[in-house]
């Protein structure tokens, strides 16, 4: 059974995992900034308790210079720091945007998968978060201790109050983690939501706008945005509820700090200067947990865009690692092929079985929702999830790699995409443009000559998704892409749908052309008028297979079923 499914470990992991050293350096850096900055600290003690007190300059000049050469210190690291965590953002990318590229495709043949377009937003916040000021403060929360000691050892009381203080803002995060989390993924699928149902509907815009559905499509749309923005002001309006609480707490930490100091200052169990130290320690202390309440929403959409790409780079195709050493002849086998989707029952294919040979036509037919298209994307390789064996030259098709097998492949689908570049960057599958090969595919698929009559020729510009051309223009360009580099295996997918006469009459040159070069092909199609150039024939209904043999001897079959139902329709004597 060939599955694409999602892995224990994935790849986002393992790439994190890969910049431990790095952020260990960052750590060390983060070290040598909490350790300086009981600079304030130390400087005010020793300003008050010391310089006020003997009336030294001297001793203030030195104290001041040393501070300043501390300051100057942890400047440096906190630059460091900074530089390294961008240094880690563009690592991070270099080494993901591949994965990430190559896995937003491969989920588009997962039927589950709805929005994999936004993985690169994803990455972005990821990459965001990582190297912003909110790492810093879970690299800067593991000091709060150290702080918390110095506390304690100005006065007990100090180190208590900070104690109560750190549990309030701690029990803020855990409850602004609990009222925004569920809100925050709400939030972001339904703004994932609204701006795919929009960026889908964009490809339809001539159906749109020749047939007054804008209106329609407007009040859709602005529905799924008014249930967005609900749902974002709602998550703004708690955040805002925690932010305000927490400032609060902030605040009047400060003051009831300084209030308590000056109370021990008052009994005598405090110096002036370590008041003023105290209420620095305090606040500095207490930093790293308001700006995890502060950064908490970036947290959990990084968070969130974290699973989601974890989700993405896990989905991959399981035993894809056998290398074509050499084109294959051709020999396509299938057999006992069942292919499903999720939530559904009844199968797509439903034991089909049957083989094509190199130099010969395979057509396969059957009526609109018989399983054509399904077969034509599973004989490729390219159908996420099927039952039985589908071989070339004896190589399970889902083993080889797309690299070294998509050369020796041409592929005609139903819906055509041409990418928005020239003719010949298209027919070159949006390679290096071999002109001869460029050249020899057009005229294979009797696309040259109308090629030249465009302005540019064949470095015409086809629009956006092909929008410059006709749709028979599309299909033969798309024909000609199929054949480049003279591939073993074609499988053309209702190749005629959008011709005319002369067009279908080319194609079918084309097909003739492949057969005698010993390619094998496989054409699906509905219209009947491909069948002449069969060697054999496929005929599915309902998802299974009624006939499969020679031509004239599926044609025979066919003709005497036919006639056997007609005479016993026949009236009785």
């Amino acid at each position: 059974m060939n599955k694409y499914v999602p892995v224990t470990r994935s790849g986002l992991s393992e790439v994190l995992w890969s910049f431990r050293k790095e952020f260990m350096v960052v750590g060390l850096f983060s070290m040598v900034v909490n350790l300086l900055m009981l600079t304030p600290t130390i400087y005010m003690l020793q300003v008050f308790d010391r310089v006020m007190m003997s009336q030294s300059h001297l001793t203030l000049l030195m104290v001041s210079i040393l501070a300043l050469v501390l300051f100057g210190f942890m400047a440096f690291a906190e630059w460091a720091r900074s530089i390294m965590l961008v240094r880690i953002g563009v690592k991070l990318d270099q080494s993901l945007s591949q994965r990430v590229f190559q896995a937003s495709f491969l989920s588009y043949l997962n039927p589950t998968e709805t929005a994999p377009a936004r993985a690169f937003t994803d990455l972005t916040q990821l990459r965001q978060f990582m190297t912003g000021n909110g790492v810093f403060a879970f690299f800067d929360v593991p000091w709060i201790p150290i702080y918390l000691a110095v506390l304690f050892l100005l006065h007990p009381f100090l180190g208590i109050a900070a104690i109560f203080f750190a549990m309030i803002q701690g029990a803020i995060a855990f409850w602004g983690n609990g009222i925004t989390q569920q809100a925050q993924s709400a939030s972001s699928k339904a703004q994932a939501d609204t701006q795919n149902y929009l960026q889908s509907k964009l490809r339809n815009v001539e159906v749109l706008s020749s047939m007054g559905m804008l209106g329609s499509l407007y009040r859709r749309w602005l529905a799924k945005q008014h249930q967005a923005l609900l749902l974002s002001g709602s998550i703004q309006q708690r955040s805002g509820v925690v932010s305000a609480v927490s400032k609060f707490i902030r605040y009047a930490q400060q003051s009831l700090n300084l209030g308590i100091a000056a109370w021990l200052v008052i009994r005598g169990e405090l110096s002036p200067g370590a008041m003023i130290a105290a209420n620095v320690m305090m606040t500095r202390a207490l930093a790293p947990i308001d700006l995890l309440v502060t950064t908490w929403p970036q947290f959990l959409t990084a968070k969130e865009a974290y699973r989601r790409l974890q989700v993405l780079l896990g989905f991959q195709h399981i035993g894809r690692d056998q290398v074509l050493a050499q084109a294959p002849l051709g020999n396509l086998s299938i057999d006992s092929l069942i292919v499903r989707v999720p939530g559904r029952d009844k199968p797509l294919l439903d034991n089909v079985t049957f083989s094509a040979l190199p130099g010969t036509v395979t057509v396969v037919l059957g009526p609109s929702g018989s399983g054509k298209s399904t077969l034509a994307r599973a004989m490729l390789g390219i159908w996420p999830q099927f039952e039985g064996s589908i071989s070339l030259d004896d190589q399970a098709v889902e083993r080889i790699t797309r690299e070294s097998l998509g050369k020796h492949l041409g592929y005609l689908p139903q819906d055509i995409e041409l990418f928005d570049g020239t003719i010949a960057e298209n027919i070159a599958r949006i390679g290096e443009v071999d002109s001869d090969l460029v050249i020899q595919a057009a005229d294979a698929a009797g696309l040259h000559q109308m090629i030249l009559r465009f302005p540019n020729g064949y470095d015409s510009r086809v629009g956006q998704g092909g929008s410059f051309l006709s749709g028979g223009q599309r299909q033969r360009i798309g024909l000609a892409r199929a054949l480049y580099g003279s591939p073993t295996l074609v499988v053309l997918d209702e190749p005629n749908a959008n011709l005319d006469d002369e067009g279908e009459n080319a194609l079918l040159k084309s097909v003739e052309l492949l057969k005698s070069q010993g390619k094998t092909v496989v054409l699906i199609s509905h219209r009947p008028g491909v069948i002449k150039v069969a060697d054999r024939l496929v005929i599915l209904q309902d998802g299974k297979l009624i006939a499969n043999g020679p031509r004239d001897g599926v044609l025979n079959a066919i003709q005497k079923q036919r006639e056997s139902v007609a005479a016993a329709a026949l009236p009785k004597a």
